[in-house]
């Protein structure tokens, strides 16, 4: 059962309307007191709660309900109903402990999926940790993650549990880590397998270009556009939506991106007809978005809308009991692709692998064995050949405790250090850092770094 509680009757039979016709049994309350009056005899499977009660604007009746609700019913998930201009309300309310916000006028698709999403982890965490995992595990997927280091199987086992459903996830974890990687998983392991898993790198694209990318545009619509284009959200329709590296998008395309995770409707440039879509939000960054939220350089409602569900991806120093698994899958996956025979690694090497500090964690450790067995030509792989091969970035740290310096300054200085070591190698470079090519191209356009000619 879902109790609505809002003091108009409209919205009230609106939404019991469109609840009824999804199979959903409904009760209502038109006032905080019948609330209240309700759920000290009933626990309700969802509760959507309109955020004010008389004519004031300011949300605190709706806080003040929610807080009661939650005593009553603590395990019960609260989605709010608010007005787009009042969405700083809603965040309040989610800090206080509600599910999600919708906004009014809403929209019926994303309002069911929201309802369905929060019925369904509701569900799964009331099953408790103790119960045997396996139903859950049945149909997941996760061939391409390599490891058995207890860190990695909690992140596996929070995947597992939550893949089926349409939970927005937020991936975060340094660069390098898999992140990627555990998207797909959970796109695979899902009911949209079936349809387009559709990759973003948000850090790629310009304001001037976000739109055209993400909702398409219409033929004639700015002077370039020669021809209609699809826009990747049209293009996930059904299926996922991997927004990797979020934490670098700007404000000004924060707040169209958060119009379309809210409202799952859209409009082409060009065109004054609203698109809608059904895909699930899964995104990823390296940036510390709590502390950007609080710098205001992260919107606040965003955050929340994205990040449903917290997987968290351990750096490779925190799991070096997987390292060795690892190596031999890497060893072996180039010895496939370049015809040759077989790659032994010694312990040794192994041993040796295992020190290394790993700034760019699983992405650095694969470009160095695969360096290491194309350089070096041999059938056997010992620890001296992994130290002709190892490019090591000696930071300048700072011992005495006396200061700390933003994760964006030490990313600086060390390629700042990685460029006076290398020159203008844009190769040695990346290696060096554990970066792809073009990663590290957004890097020095980020921080205005221009290379020795």
């Amino acid at each position: 059962m879902i109790l609505i509680c809002d003091d108009d009757a409209t919205v009230r039979s609106s939404l019991t309307l469109v609840l009824k016709r999804a199979g959903y049994e409904v009760a209502t309350a038109a006032s905080p007191k019948e609330t209240i009056d309700f759920v000290r005899s009933t626990c309700p499977e969802l509760v959507l709660m309109d955020m004010n009660y008389t004519h004031t604007t300011t949300g605190q009746e709706g806080l003040e309900l929610l807080a009661k609700v939650r005593i009553f019913c603590p395990d019960v998930p609260v989605i709010l109903i608010t007005a787009w201009g009042s969405i700083g309300l809603a965040v309040q309310g989610i800090r206080a402990g509600a599910f999600d916000f919708i906004t009014k006028p809403w929209n019926n698709m994303a309002l069911l999926n929201s309802i369905a999403t929060a019925i369904q982890l509701s569900n799964e965490e009331s099953k408790g940790a103790g119960n045997d995992a396996s139903g859950s595990e049945a149909n997941f997927i996760h061939n391409k993650i390599i490891g058995k280091s207890p860190l990695l199987r909690q992140v596996l086992s929070t995947v597992s549990r939550i893949a089926h459903t349409n939970a927005p996830v937020l991936i975060t974890g340094e660069s390098g880590t898999g992140k990627e990687l555990i998207a797909e998983c959970i796109h695979e392991s899902s009911d949209r397998n079936r349809k387009p898993f559709v990759k973003v790198n948000l850090g790629g694209i310009s304001q001037s270009l976000f739109e055209s990318e993400m909702f398409g545009h219409k033929k004639g619509a700015f002077t370039d556009a020669s021809h209609d284009r699809v826009g990747r959200f049209e293009l996930a329709n059904k299926g996922s939506i991997f927004l990797d590296e979020i934490g670098e998008l700007d404000l000004v395309c924060q707040v169209k991106l958060l119009r379309v995770l809210q409202d799952q409707t859209f409009e082409p440039l060009g065109d004054s007809k609203t698109r809608q879509v059904d895909t699930r939000i899964i995104s990823a960054t390296n940036r510390n978005l709590p502390e950007m939220v609080v710098n205001g350089t992260f919107r606040e409602d965003l955050f929340y809308r994205i990040n449903l569900i917290t997987v968290r991806v351990p750096a490779l120093r925190e799991r070096i009991e997987d390292i060795p698994l690892l190596v031999n899958h890497f060893a072996r996956r180039q010895a496939e692709l370049n015809r040759l025979g077989e790659v032994e690694v010694t312990s040794e090497a192994i041993g040796y692998l295992k020190r290394l500090p790993y700034p760019g964690n699983i992405r650095e450790l694969k470009n160095l064995v695969d360096r290491t067995i194309l350089v070096s030509g041999k059938s056997r792989i010992t620890d001296t050949d992994f130290k002709e091969q190892y490019i090591e970035i000696p930071l300048a740290m700072d011992t005495t405790g006396s200061s700390v310096h933003s994760l964006e300054t030490v990313e600086r200085n060390m390629i700042l250090r990685a460029i006076s070591l290398y020159g203008s190698n844009h190769s040695k470079i990346a290696a060096a850092l554990g970066l792809t090519r073009q990663t590290l191209y957004r890097r020095l356009e980020k921080y205005d770094i221009r290379l020795p000619e």
